[in-house]
């Protein structure tokens, strides 16, 4: 293993995309990866390095680098591609096992078509595609936007909630959208169960249901979702669908427990039957969301909340975003105490224990 900082010239060349892509069809547990900063909010690539090795050591199934949980801010501070390019390298390095690399893709066209391309060129297999920007074009436009991001690599469509900057997307632009041949997945987080239902219905619309893998990214009921079978009909005939992974920012902290959680849902969900006591974990994982994601302040501390957990576990310095305006809110560490007293068997803290020094080496 190499420890040396990352070079933005750096590429990684690793085999043709096609098993990471089979990783995201088949379903996996792929935590949204954080931003690690120093004091002085520049990139720390020890500790983005220890976090990486985290994951893949928690048996995540792939990273999300790029994305909301990342900070869209990295594209404005210039180090979107360091920060790709460091994951890969650290996946590439730290494990033999292969894992999905999925690539946060934003902005307007033009500079959506150029983080695809970095994203290809360092050896990601797919694009998770923010829409944030395209708040105001109509969905023709927004089709077109899509297709031509995928012309040049896959893409993870991604309905980010709209209190932290998404669209509200109709079914009928999942149906179209749906239908563009090089869509693998897509990450559904409006947290909002009607419009959970539109991106549905427009996969099944589509015709697309075997094709297309559902992934929450619905931070507040992550379980019901990975157990759930939704059912809509199409052409009379009722047509069950299964989210088969997830792409949590949620999953940025507590990785081992939610790996656990991820293949216990897995099972339960082939076997049919879901047990109450595993019903019973939606709320208190949702509870212990609603202080990670500050709820209670309309999400405004969501990315500092992870930070935290992540900071009292030693893998992160402190809480510090790219905007200093982005920060815990206040009573938001109280509600984390308050989490952590009544949730503590879903934390992993003896794992992190046990392998910080290892990772941070």
């Amino acid at each position: 293993m190499m420890n040396r900082s990352v070079e933005q010239s750096d590429l990684i060349h690793v085999s043709p995309a096609t098993d990471g892509l089979e990783i995201i069809k088949s379903g996996a547990m792929i935590p949204a990866h954080p931003l690690a900063l120093d004091s002085a909010r520049r990139l720390d690539t020890i500790r983005q390095r220890a976090l990486s090795r985290y994951y893949i050591d928690a048996g995540a199934g792939g990273l999300a680098v790029g994305v909301h949980t990342t900070q869209f801010a990295i594209r404005e501070a210039g180090i979107y591609e360091e920060v790709l390019c460091l994951a890969a390298e650290t996946v590439h390095e730290w494990s033999d096992r292969r894992l999905a690399m999925v690539a946060g893709i934003a902005g307007q066209s033009i500079q959506a078509m150029a983080e695809a391309e970095t994203a290809r060129r360092l050896g990601y297999d797919a694009g998770l595609l923010s829409l944030a920007a395209m708040k105001g074009n109509n969905t023709d436009e927004m089709v077109d936007h899509c297709r031509a991001v995928a012309s040049i690599l896959p893409i993870v469509g991604f309905y980010l909630q709209p209190a932290v900057g998404g669209v509200k997307l109709s079914a009928d632009f999942w149906t179209r959208f749906c239908a563009i041949p090089n869509v693998v997945a897509i990450k559904v987080a409006p947290f909002n169960r009607y419009y959970t239902l539109d991106v549905v219905r427009g996969v099944v619309a589509a015709g697309a249901e075997k094709r297309i893998a559902l992934y929450s990214g619905n931070d507040d009921h992550i379980v019901l979702d990975l157990v759930t079978p939704f059912v809509v009909m199409r052409d009379g005939k009722p047509i069950t669908v299964r989210f088969v992974g997830g792409l949590l920012g949620h999953w940025s902290v507590w990785a081992k427990k939610a790996v656990e959680l991820f293949e216990r849902c897995r099972r339960t969900a082939a076997e049919g039957s879901v047990p109450a006591d595993l019903l019973a974990l939606d709320s208190r994982v949702t509870d212990c969301n609603s202080a990670f994601f500050d709820v209670a302040n309309d999400f405004k501390g969501c990315i500092a909340g992870c930070h935290e957990i992540l900071r009292r576990q030693g893998l992160l310095e402190g809480t510090w975003c790219l905007n200093p305006k982005e920060e815990l809110s206040a009573g938001q560490v109280e509600e984390i105490d308050r989490v952590l007293r009544e949730h503590s068997d879903l934390a992993d803290d003896g794992f992190v224990a046990a392998n910080l020094d290892r990772w941070m080496a």
